[in-house]
C-alpha cells in the first residue's frame, strides 16, 4: 500500500468546454460522485476578480457561492489562482491576495494552487507564503515544465525547497512529454526538493495515464484528473480510468459505478 492523492479539478479545467458555467445539477451531482467514488480533493474551478466578461461561477469560486453547495464532508475543496493576476494587481501582491481570500478558517476553500511560469517563481511564492500564513494549504504549479532547460529545473527545485510550499507541482501543459521524460525530470527536482510533488497531466498524445502512472512510480504522491478527461485541448487524464490503475495501491477500493453513470448523465453530453 502507498499514500498519494487524487486532486479531481474536473470543474476547473473542464470549464474551459463552457466558461465555467456548470449548472446547480452538475456540480451537486458531480459532489456527491466524488464522495462515494472516494475521490477525497476536488479542486471546484478558478479564484478570480471577477471582470465585465461573462463567465459562469465555477470561473470565480467566490466564498458565497461555495456557501450555496451542499459539500459532503469527506470532500476537501479547493480553488486555483493564476498568480499572475495578483502579481499584477494594482494594489500589490499582499493586498491583492488578502482581497481575494479570507482566513482559511471562514472559507469552505481549504487548498489554494497557484498556477504560475517559471519566470513568475518568486513571486508567486510570497503569494504562497501569504496564503499560508493565513491558514491554506498552498501548491505551486508550474506550467509549462517540458519546456524548461534542466538547470532551470534546479534552480526552481532549489528556491522551492527553500520556501516550502505544501506541494511542488509540475504541468505537461502542452501533452508532449512520455514517461521517460517524467522520471528524468522528477529525478532532477528530487536531488533538490524534499517535499511532497504532483503532476499536471495533459493527453496531447494520448499518454496521460501513462505519465501519471510513471510519475506516481517515480514518488509523486498528488496525482491530477479530470471526469472523462475533460479540459483544455484534448484534455486531461480521466479520473474513472486512473482511480482503476490506482485501486492496487490501497486497500480500501474506489467506487467507480457512481462515476460512470456521472460520466454518462452530464460529461459525455458536453
Amino acid at each position: 500500500m502507498k499514500n498519494f492523492n487524487i486532486l479531481d479539478c474536473t470543474l476547473r479545467d473542464g470549464g474551459y468546454y463552457n466558461n465555467w458555467n456548470f449548472s446547480n445539477e452538475v456540480v451537486s451531482d458531480y459532489l456527491k460522485t466524488m464522495s462515494s467514488a472516494g475521490v477525497k480533493n476536488v479542486e471546484l474551478g478558478f479564484r478570480s476578480f471577477q471582470t465585465g466578461d461573462f463567465k459562469g461561477p465555477n470561473c470565480y469560486t467566490t466564498d458565497s457561492y461555495l456557501d450555496s453547495l451542499s459539500i459532503p464532508k469527506n470532500l476537501t475543496v479547493g480553488v486555483m489562482v493564476n498568480a499572475f493576476e495578483l502579481i499584477s494587481h494594482r494594489l500589490g501582491i499582499l493586498k491583492a491576495t488578502k482581497l481575494m481570500f479570507k482566513r482559511a478558517k471562514d472559507s469552505k476553500v481549504k487548498f489554494v494552487r497557484l498556477a504560475c511560469h517559471l519566470k513568475e517563481f518568486n513571486q508567486t511564492a510570497k503569494i504562497c507564503n501569504i496564503l499560508q500564513r493565513m491558514g491554506y494549504f498552498v501548491s505551486i504549479n508550474l506550467m509549462q515544465i517540458s519546456e524548461q532547460s534542466d538547470d532551470t529545473v534546479i534552480s526552481i527545485a532549489k528556491t522551492a525547497q527553500k520556501i516550502r510550499p505544501d506541494v511542488l507541482y509540475f504541468a505537461d501543459s502542452l501533452g508532449g512529454m512520455d514517461p521517460s521524460q517524467i522520471f528524468s525530470l522528477v529525478k532532477i527536482l528530487r536531488k533538490y526538493w524534499q517535499g511532497p510533488l504532483g503532476i499536471h497531466t495533459h493527453n496531447n498524445l494520448g499518454k496521460a495515464i501513462a505519465n501519471s502512472l510513471a510519475a506516481f512510480n517515480s514518488g509523486v504522491t498528488w496525482l491530477d484528473s479530470t471526469v472523462a478527461g475533460m479540459g483544455r485541448g484534448p484534455g486531461n487524464a480521466q479520473t474513472e480510468y486512473l482511480l482503476i490503475e490506482m485501486q492496487r495501491f490501497q486497500k480500501k477500493k474506489f467506487n467507480i459505478l457512481p462515476l460512470l453513470k456521472l460520466v454518462k448523465k452530464h460529461f459525455e453530453p458536453m
